[in-house]
């Protein structure tokens, strides 16, 4: 199975800022879309961002400017920063991968890790 490791995350008040961490497979690093989505407590998935390898990542509105996705190739990595967090942020974020970006941006990727909670207050 693929496997994509998750990492970082945590509580953090109103305008400060976490890390997220997500490490995959190489060939899942360098062939998928990767991203993440997140959900709130009664609410729905949503999108937050993609990317493909060698390619800017795209942004959902809500978190454009604030939120920056990056890879460290040396390490098959992908990285969420995500600052000037709000209460709004709140939620269990998703590395997600797919072969196509849509599935990603529809919230139902073929490959998901296992979570990481971020809480900001």
């Amino acid at each position: 199975d693929v496997q994509l490791v998750e990492s970082g995350g945590g509580s953090v008040q109103a305008g400060g800022s976490l890390s997220l961490s997500c490490a995959a497979p190489r060939f899942t690093y360098t062939r998928y879309c990767m991203g993440w989505i997140r959900q709130a407590p009664g609410k729905e998935r949503e999108w937050v961002a993609h990317g493909v390898f060698e390619i800017a990542p795209v942004y959902a509105a809500s978190v454009k400017g604030r939120f920056f996705f990056t890879r460290e190739s040396a390490k098959n990595t992908i990285h969420l920063q995500m600052n000037t967090l709000q209460p709004d942020d709140t939620a269990m974020y998703y590395c997600v991968a797919d072969s196509s970006c849509r599935p990603i941006i529809a919230t139902t990727p073929a490959l998901q890790g296992q979570g990481t909670q971020v809480t900001v207050s």
